[in-house]
């Protein structure tokens, strides 16, 4: 099958991934207003987070490893009809969470896990087949999300009162996978481009001892507040992540790649990290720190700005054309940017509710101006072009 839409898994699951993420918002938005109420199984609330982190996160992370995964193992990527039934049953997810009240729990449960659990499969398969085995350890992080997801069912089927610990330890998990991956990409990605405007110095640090130990934290503070999110020791951990992420981002030079967007969002997007934990950590120590800011500091501010930066270069990297932010891709930037900052601060001002619906709007333009402007890439066959490092 030769469609140039399913030539690679960037295309179907990162236009899924901005489609569902602007359209995902707007139900919530629409049911928030009392426009309309949502035919799922799942409280609004839950729905709304689940959607965000298990269809639209998970969405982005399925089209990051099967684009990824052939250049660490040389093999041919994930092509045709297997990968058009993979996108088709990340679909059916979608509608089966959507429709669930009339669905019932266990075939809601069978047809929403279906994607991850065929995601973990073939990126397991892909790794070991192309003797990268030092990469598994990012499938694993796939299984770790069907595995949170897992708990949410588990509530709706009756088995346990799990799906809010389902949520957050999907939380801690992307939060460790930027962490990795935020790593590998951002100071590489900054070093190249430096050097390519003949810029040697002062250059990103290379990963060492101070990075392994950040992402040691990381695994244990995210845990750590997903199943004691109200204990005082959760803050002071999360406080001491946060803090090191700061550090982290610093060694980085993120201040030298203001004039390159595809550059500065990177550095954005791990800067959210590092906030999103301190916000958690003043949530359990300063009561008028609401946990709603810290909830979405980390979801759409790390994980979403890191999402729409990595899909926005991938997309125009493998697709051949110049790795250059447009007008168009900087504006998706900022729209993002204001939809978190606005939320992040409504829980603090009076009018709240206008500073989420603003937000909301704000997410949506952003998302939605993505999915316009990148279509064409997905849609289209690769062209020759001048990338730049």
């Amino acid at each position: 099958m030769n469609i140039p839409f399913l030539q690679a898994g960037f295309r179907p699951l990162f236009l899924a991934a901005g489609a569902w993420s602007a359209l995902a918002v707007a139900i919530w938005l629409a049911t928030l207003a009392g426009v309309m109420d949502i035919p799922s199984a799942l409280d609004p609330m839950t729905w709304h987070a689940h959607e965000m982190m298990f269809g639209f996160a998970l969405a982005a992370v399925g089209g990051f490893l099967l684009t990824a995964i052939p250049n660490w193992t040389g093999r041919e990527p994930v092509s045709g009809w297997p990968l058009g039934l993979l996108a088709l049953a990340w679909l059916a997810g979608r509608m089966a969470m959507f429709f669930s009240a009339h669905m019932g729990p266990a075939a809601t449960a069978i047809i929403d896990l279906a994607y991850p659990v065929a995601l973990t499969a073939i990126a397991a398969r892909e790794i070991i087949a192309g003797g990268n085995r030092r990469n598994l350890p990012v499938a694993g992080f796939v299984a770790l999300l069907t595995l949170c997801n897992m708990l949410v069912h588990a509530e709706s089927l009756g088995w346990m009162e799990s799906a809010s610990l389902g949520i957050r330890l999907s939380i801690a998990t992307l939060a460790l996978l930027l962490s990795v991956i935020g790593g590998r990409v951002i100071p590489a990605f900054t070093r190249n481009w430096l050097k390519s405007r003949d810029d040697g110095s002062d250059l990103p640090a290379e990963f060492g001892a101070f990075d392994k130990l950040i992402i040691l934290l990381t695994a244990i503070a995210g845990p750590v507040w997903a199943a004691f999110p109200d204990r005082a020791e959760t803050g002071w951990l999360a406080l001491a992540c946060g803090l090191a992420h700061g550090v982290r981002l610093l060694r980085w030079r993120g201040d030298r790649s203001l004039s390159a967007p595809l550059l500065w969002v990177l550095h954005l997007g791990y800067l959210w990290l590092a906030v999103g934990f301190v916000l958690i950590a003043l949530a359990q120590l300063v009561p008028a720190i609401a946990a709603s800011a810290a909830l979405h500091a980390l979801t759409g501010g790390a994980f979403g700005t890191m999402i729409l930066a990595v899909m926005t270069r991938a997309s125009l990297g493998h697709a051949g054309r110049d790795l250059i932010a447009g007008p168009g891709t900087t504006a998706c930037y900022v729209l993002v940017t204001l939809a978190v900052l606005l939320r992040v601060a409504a829980p603090f001002f009076t009018a709240a509710t206008e500073f989420l619906f603003a937000a909301a709007l704000f997410w949506i333009a952003g998302y939605g101006l993505f999915t316009a402007l990148y279509l064409p890439i997905f849609l289209k066959r690769s062209v020759e072009g001048s990338v730049a490092p």
